[in-house]
């Protein structure tokens, strides 16, 4: 007899999902950069910026001890604990419209963010 586990919504929620536009614009950088397809995008929180925290995005070859690894179509995504605290759940999106180019974050757990949407508080 097979079992099949279903995932509850809750746990599916609790990590960091990019939209098919940020991991081609991921990949573009990475390649632009020759930046190895072995390095994985880092998703992070430092304190700052007119809201409070502010969005880091950068590459790191390999996680660190305690990072959340995450991988959505073949690319990695590290994320350390304490930021994961405050990103659990968001939505990283590309954007290329009129208002702007650049990456997009739809975190639900900011309560406000800033005009350039770089910066939140919770």
């Amino acid at each position: 007899m097979e079992v099949t586990a279903t995932v509850p919504q809750s746990i599916v929620n609790d990590e960091i999902s990019l939209t098919p536009k940020a991991v081609i614009e991921v990949r573009r950088l990475m390649a632009t950069n020759n930046i190895p397809a072995s390095h994985g995008l880092r998703v992070s929180v430092k304190g700052g910026g007119c809201s409070g925290l502010s969005y880091v995005l950068g590459f790191d070859e390999t996680p660190k001890e305690k990072d959340v690894v995450l991988e959505t179509e073949g690319l990695r995504v590290y994320v350390d604990p304490k930021s994961m605290f405050y990103i659990s759940g968001t939505v990283l999106d590309f954007s290329d419209g009129l208002n702007g180019k650049g990456f997009v974050f739809n975190n639900p757990k900011a309560s406000r963010t800033c005009g350039c949407g770089s910066s939140f508080g919770v």
